[in-house]
């Protein structure tokens, strides 16, 4: 086994989310049953190498690696470490099996609830923007290929009135600026779309009201709230998930979380603190829950409820956004469309009435 087939298999583990997740509940149905760790990592092992017949299997040399680690004294968390994507590293707490096995079922409800909001998150954008693609298009090939051999045909005489006269005028925009103007908006959503992950401060407040920032807000806040809910129930404390969650995160939400523990270190229960940062994350009405709840007794069973509520509110309110983005770009290119076909009967009037 070669170090190119360790690497191969390092990808394939930590990109095939779906078969990962189905690793992990084996491992915890396992655990359940009275298995060590070990002889639950060597049982899935023969099964995916076949019995040893196809060693090189990329889940088969992933199982072989963790254990490999576990026999030089690391922890469940260290082992897995570079096998799997960092939040999940966060999540698998070692310690004895039990708590690894509640880590382990946190894995799974805390990947399943973020692929959810992922998905309503693309719904929201993918489509929307796929219609402005589309709407710019018609745009630029009715201003290079319908318009000027109308009018051409018109000649330099015809005075164009009305809907005809911004056709035409679109028409030689596009022409001579088309190339800039696609650059300008290439370049507006590619500055947009690297913001997303970096950009803090207090105008990035304002702008989290609106999209693409709000449904990136509302992604990330659903992800930070249920992998906080889980490494609490694993018996992390607040301040020390708050730290770890803040050590891997983008700067984005790294500066939030950062804020947020500069007033829990100075007293402050993680909901007074959230709200004091002013940032309004996750949301004023998760902040007042937080507020209520931080100082009862069996936070962690209420901060588990509140994520889990908060995603389902979140999946609903992405597909509400969904769809009245996409509701507003289909009357977008209905709007250019019928633009479009009554601007080209104005020319062609306006071109009869000249000739006659």
């Amino acid at each position: 086994m070669s170090k190119l087939d360790i690497l191969y298999a390092k990808l394939v583990f930590k990109t095939n989310t779906e078969k990962r997740m189905a690793i992990s509940r084996k491992v915890a149905s396992l655990l359940r049953n009275n298995f060590t760790l070990m002889d639950a990592l060597n049982r899935i092992e023969m099964i995916e190498s076949q019995n040893g017949r196809k060693p090189n299997e990329p889940f088969a040399i992933a199982m072989r690696e963790i254990q490999k680690g576990l026999e030089r004294g690391m922890t469940f968390s260290e082992a897995t470490r570079g096998w799997v994507p960092n939040e999940e590293t966060l999540l698998l707490t070692a310690g004895n099996v039990s708590s690894l096995l509640v880590s382990l079922e946190n894995v799974g409800r805390v990947v399943e609830g973020i692929n959810r909001i992922k998905r309503a998150m693309w719904s929201a954008i993918a489509y929307p923007l796929f219609l402005l693609f589309l709407t710019l298009g018609i745009i630029v090939m009715v201003g290079i290929y319908l318009v000027p051999p109308l009018a051409e045909a018109a000649g330099s005489d015809v005075i164009w009135h009305g809907t005809a006269a911004s056709l035409v005028w679109v028409s030689d925009f596009a022409r001579q600026y088309w190339f800039v103007f696609g650059a300008a908006f290439v370049g507006v959503i590619a500055l947009g779309w690297l913001s997303l992950p970096v950009w803090t401060g207090k105008l990035r407040t304002l702008f989290d009201k609106i999209p693409p920032w709000s449904t990136y807000k509302l992604q990330l806040s659903v992800s930070w709230l249920m992998s906080l809910a889980a490494m609490v129930s694993a018996d992390v404390s607040v301040p020390d998930a708050m730290r770890l969650l803040a050590n891997t995160s983008n700067r984005y939400l790294s500066s939030i979380l950062e804020d947020t523990l500069h007033y829990i270190a100075n007293g402050e229960n993680l909901g007074n603190a959230l709200a004091m940062t002013g940032k309004e994350f996750p949301s004023n009405e998760i902040i007042g829950d937080l507020i209520i709840y931080s100082d009862m007794v069996d936070f962690n069973k209420n901060l588990d409820k509140i994520a889990r509520d908060y995603m389902e509110e979140s999946v609903r309110k992405m597909e509400s956004i969904s769809n009245i983005m996409n509701s507003i770009g289909i009357i977008l290119v209905s709007v250019i469309i019928g633009w479009v076909v009554f601007g080209t009967f104005q020319m062609q009037e306006q071109i009869t009435s000249a000739i006659m």
